[in-house]
Order: structure tokens, then C-alpha cells, then sequence
């Protein structure tokens, strides 16, 4: 008897239009890439979300650490010249810090009195201010009451404005004072231990890189970006003093009040390239219309000002620095809008040394150099 055979059943036909069902085999390799591109770039734009957002979380742990950290490099090429000399690092630090505190001590007792005393007088300098503002802007408002005069047919009043109020009581300075005492002594303690264990730490850092020849080549980039950091934070800080100084003798010369105050403000805010040296020039030009009678005279320091950090900006600090540290004024203003807007006026004031040593630091470490490229003017 003969058995028949089991025939297994046949696999149904494709039809001869449908797709081809696509396996990880038969993805093409620059499919593939794209995608994982994509990831790339989504997973970057979420770290820099999250470290923006750690950034402004931190940011009273993270100033007075950048305070005291640019600080410590602009004085570190001092300590390190005494010890070349014999001199300890821990004896040439103290004496730093002792005169760094002395005379921030000092300007803090000069300049105190003066400030509380503006922000005091703020009122009656507005009441005494409006009137000059008037005159200056009368033609101006008559000219706009007769265009809307004739293009409704009716008769534009003015309503007089109300003056407002500016008080600041003692209670928010004692309110305030914890807070800026303990930043001050984070960042001088902070600032001294840099500058003398700076280097120990820096040596055992490189210490922990394996092979020799990597770690020479470790010790040259961070020597070299510690040097180039450390002068460029150094000019900018004399030539910032040089013009608050000069600022504070022309002030003198054409009789402004408090001229100290002023140069010191000039200052601080030429940290902050253009948006500084603007405000700085509206606030000369604030207080020469409160003080002086003549418009000519009160817009004359302003307009000196105006000079002054036209020649600095254009001539000296280029020369000074040379044109490798010269920055891109989009970068600048783009680099101040973002960490004005993360940290506020401390932000604003730290901006651009940070591009400036980012820029430096990028220069030296591979794979970098397109940033440097970028920010560069």
C-alpha cells in the first residue's frame, strides 16, 4: 500500500506591487546616520537646556566662585613672580589680599555716603530735573499738541504728571547685608586659596592623566591658557582702573558733584563693552542736567566721557591686547544678553572675560577651534 506523501503547504504569493518589507538589514547606512544625527542634535540642545537650568539654579554658589577664580588668576602671575624670589606663596598672598581688602575696604567708605546720599535725593533731584526736561522738550510737545489739534479739530490738554515716590528704607540694606557679607568672605577666602594652593592642586590634577608624554603636553595647554587668562584679566583690570581714573579727574576739572562715585561707576560698567560705556554716558548726562544750569554744560562731561571710551575701545585696549583678543561685538552682545538675562548686572559684568577665556581656552584644545573662529573679530 503505498502512503502519499504530505505536500507542505505553499507560502501565499506577494502580490508583484506591495513594498518591500524593510528590515535592519535593508536600511540604508545613510539612513541610519541622519537618524542617529538627529538624536545627536536633540540630546545636545537637552544638556544645554538642563545646564542652563542648573546654571541659574546655582547661581549663588557659581559667581562668587567665578568672582574669586578670575581673581585669583589675575593675581597669581604677582605670587608666582615673589615666589621666583623667595618670597613664600602664603606670606606675597596675604600681603595681596590685605591690600586687595584694604582698598576695596577704603572706596566702600568713600563711596558709601555719596551713593545713599543720590539715592536719598533722588526726589527733590527729579523735581528739580523736570522742569529743564520741559524746556528742553517744549517744542517738541507743542509741535505734537498742534498735529493732533488739527487732526481731531479739537484742543490737546496736557494733564499734568504726578511725581513718584523713591524711598529706600534702612531695612532692606540690613535686610541685604547677610547675604553680601557672606559672598564677600566666600570670595576673598576662595581667592586666597587659589592663589596659594592653586598650583599644588593643578600639579596633582595632571598628576591622575596617564603616560608621560600626555601629561607634558596637558602641563603645557593649561600652563599656557593659565598665562594668557591671567594677562588678559590683569590689562583689562589696570585699563579699566586707568579710565576711572582719568574719568574721575575730568569730572573734577569741569566741577561735577562726586566725581569719585562716578569714575568708579565708569569703571565697573566698562566691564560691559558698549551697553557700559552707554549707560555710563546717560547717567553723566542725568546728573550734569540736574547739577548745571546750562544745557551746553551739563552734556559737556557726557559728551568728554563718550570720547574717552571711544579712543579706549578703538585704540588703546586693541593695542594694548592685540588684535587676538579682540572679540566679535555680535558675539559680545549676544554672549551679555544671555547671561544678563541668567544672573543679572553680575552676569552682565562676568560675560564677556568668560567669552575671552573660553575663546582662549578653545584655541588650545582640540576639536575647539571652531568656537574660537567663531566669537573672533
Amino acid at each position: 500500500m503505498t502512503v502519499p506523501l504530505a505536500v507542505p503547504p505553499s507560502a501565499p504569493e506577494r502580490p508583484v506591487d506591495a513594498a518591500p518589507v524593510r528590515t535592519a538589514a535593508t536600511v540604508p547606512p545613510r539612513m541610519t546616520g541622519r537618524h542617529l544625527a538627529a538624536i545627536r542634535h536633540m540630546l545636545a540642545i537637552l544638556c544645554l537646556l538642563a545646564l542652563l537650568y542648573t546654571v541659574t539654579l546655582a547661581r549663588e554658589l557659581i559667581i562668587p566662585l567665578l568672582l574669586a577664580t578670575f581673581l585669583g588668576l589675575a593675581l597669581n602671575p604677582l605670587v608666582a613672580g615673589a615666589a621666583r624670589r623667595g618670597i613664600p606663596r602664603w606670606l606675597s598672598s596675604c600681603v595681596l589680599m590685605l591690600a586687595l581688602v584694604g582698598g576695596i575696604g577704603t572706596g566702600i567708605g568713600l563711596l558709601a555716603q555719596p551713593a545713599l546720599g543720590w539715592f536719598h535725593n533722588v526726589p527733590a533731584a527729579i523735581k528739580s530735573f523736570v522742569p529743564k526736561l520741559k524746556s528742553l522738550a517744549g517744542p517738541l510737545e507743542a509741535a505734537s499738541r498742534a498735529t493732533q489739534s488739527l487732526v481731531s479739530g479739537q484742543v490737546v490738554r496736557v494733564q499734568p504728571s504726578r511725581p513718584v515716590a523713591v524711598a529706600i528704607t534702612a531695612w532692606d540694606v540690613i535686610a541685604k547685608a547677610p547675604k553680601v557679607l557672606a559672598a564677600i568672605l566666600t570670595v576673598i577666602l576662595l581667592v586666597f586659596f587659589f592663589l596659594v594652593f592653586g598650583d599644588t592642586i593643578l600639579r596633582r590634577l595632571v598628576q591622575l592623566t596617564p603616560g608621560f608624554g600626555y601629561r607634558r603636553h596637558t602641563v603645557a595647554i593649561v600652563r599656557g591658557i593659565q598665562s594668557e587668562v591671567s594677562r588678559y584679566i590683569l590689562t583689562t583690570v589696570l585699563i579699566n582702573a586707568a579710565l576711572g581714573l582719568i574719568t574721575t579727574g575730568m569730572l573734577w576739572l569741569y566741577g561735577m558733584p562726586d566725581p569719585l562715585l562716578w569714575g568708579t561707576v565708569a569703571m565697573l560698567a566698562n566691564f560691559i563693552p558698549y551697553v557700559g560705556a552707554i549707560t555710563t554716558t546717560t547717567l553723566l548726562a542725568l546728573v550734569g542736567l540736574i547739577h548745571f544750569d546750562s544745557v551746553g554744560s551739563a552734556l559737556l562731561p557726557a559728551s568728554t566721557f563718550a570720547g574717552i571710551t571711544i579712543l579706549e575701545g578703538n585704540f588703546f585696549t586693541p593695542m594694548i591686547q592685540g588684535r587676538r583678543m579682540r572679540l566679535s561685538p555680535i558675539a559680545i552682545l549676544l554672549w551679555l544678553l544671555v547671561w544678563g538675562w541668567l544672573w543679572g548686572i553680575p552676569g552682565a559684568l562676568l560675560a564677556v572675560p568668560m567669552l575671552t577665556s573660553f575663546k582662549l581656552i578653545a584655541e588650545r584644545v582640540r576639536g575647539w577651534a571652531w568656537f574660537a573662529r567663531l566669537v573672533q573679530r
